[in-house]
């Protein structure tokens, strides 16, 4: 897929039930490991949409996934990101990514910061082969998180 194909906007209230449905989608494969359901399943997505925190992935005007980011002090909180399980592979996840990466450079900010469960070892491979380092481990709103930050 090549980059001029997605098209990445804020989301709206329309956008809910695509958000919802791919968080749930995206993350169940980890409940077993994990033990619980992963915090994004959880996710207020009404109100992180309100909030304009919400960014959508669309494919051929199709949803594909999302993210959740915000501005903390001097970065990028990266909260949760997405892609359609059927959709995995073709470099929309890193798009996402590359997308909370560009906002944070536009707007000044030194990095972009997030975290994941240490259960989710696909992501921490992930994270680090794009550039972010580890910067903590700890037992953090319930869950066992690795924490990573990438400076711009």
């Amino acid at each position: 897929m090549n980059s001029e194909d997605l098209q990445i906007r804020k989301a709206t209230l329309d956008d809910f039930a695509n958000v919802r449905s791919c968080a749930q989608a995206a993350y169940s494969k980890y409940i077993n490991r994990i033990g619980k359901v992963p915090a994004p399943m959880d996710a207020d997505f009404a109100s992180q949409i309100e909030q304009g925190i919400v960014h959508v992935a669309l494919f051929e005007l199709q949803f594909v996934g999302y993210v959740v980011f915000y501005r903390e002090g001097d970065h990028i909180h990266l909260e949760s990101f997405a892609v359609l399980p059927e959709q995995t592979g073709k470099g929309i996840g890193k798009e996402l990514l590359g997308y909370v990466e560009r906002t944070a450079r536009l707007d000044g900010l030194k990095a972009v910061e997030l975290y994941t469960n240490e259960a989710m070892v696909e992501n921490l491979a992930m994270y680090e082969k794009m550039g972010y380092r580890e910067i903590q481990r700890k037992h953090h709103a319930g869950f066992k998180r690795v924490f990573f930050r990438k400076s711009l």
